[in-house]
C-alpha cells in the first residue's frame, strides 16, 4: 500500500463529470478545472455520460446545457435520479434557460460568468455537499468557452 493512501489526511481532488458536445469548449474547460485542482472526467453526450455515472465516483456533474438528443436540464434530472447526493451545475453559453428547467439543477452559469465565479462556485458546491447541504446558486456563465 502507498503512503499516500494510508495518510487520512492525503485527499484526493474533487472528480467533475463535464459534459459537452463541444470537443472545444471540453478540451478548454477540462485544462482550466485541471490547473484549479478538479480531477475531470468527461462525457460527449448524455448516454456517456449516463454511464460514468453509473461506474464512477463523481464529486460533481458539470453540464453543457444545448446538446443533441436531450439538453442538460433534462440530463440533470436523469443523473439526480442516478446520484442524488452529487451536485449538478448546468452550463448555458448562449442558450435561455427557464426556471422551470433548473428543476434538478444545483448551480446556474449563463451568458456573463466569468471563469473566475465558475471556478469559486464549483469549489463551493463541492465542500457544501462534503458537508452535507448544497447551496443552489444563480449566476451566469460567459462565452469564454
Amino acid at each position: 500500500m502507498e503512503a499516500a493512501n494510508r495518510n487520512p489526511m492525503h485527499r484526493q481532488p474533487p472528480v467533475v463529470l463535464y459534459v459537452d458536445d463541444n470537443l472545444r469548449s471540453s478540451r478548454f474547460l477540462t485544462a482550466v478545472l485541471e490547473e484549479c485542482g478538479f480531477g475531470v472526467t468527461t462525457a460527449n453526450d448524455p448516454v456517456e455520460a449516463r454511464g460514468v455515472c453509473k461506474n464512477f465516483a463523481i464529486d460533481l456533474a458539470l453540464l453543457d446545457y444545448d446538446m443533441p438528443v436531450m439538453t442538460g436540464s433534462q440530463l440533470a434530472e436523469e443523473l439526480k435520479f442516478l446520484v442524488p447526493d452529487v451536485p449538478v451545475v448546468l452550463l448555458a453559453g448562449h442558450a435561455s434557460v427557464s426556471q422551470s428547467e433548473l428543476v434538478f439543477v444545483d448551480g446556474y452559469f449563463g451568458p456573463n460568468t466569468t471563469l473566475d465565479d465558475l471556478i469559486e462556485n464549483l469549489r463551493t458546491l463541492v465542500a457544501a455537499d462534503t458537508m452535507g447541504t448544497v447551496t443552489r446558486l444563480r449566476t451566469s456563465w460567459s462565452d469564454a468557452t
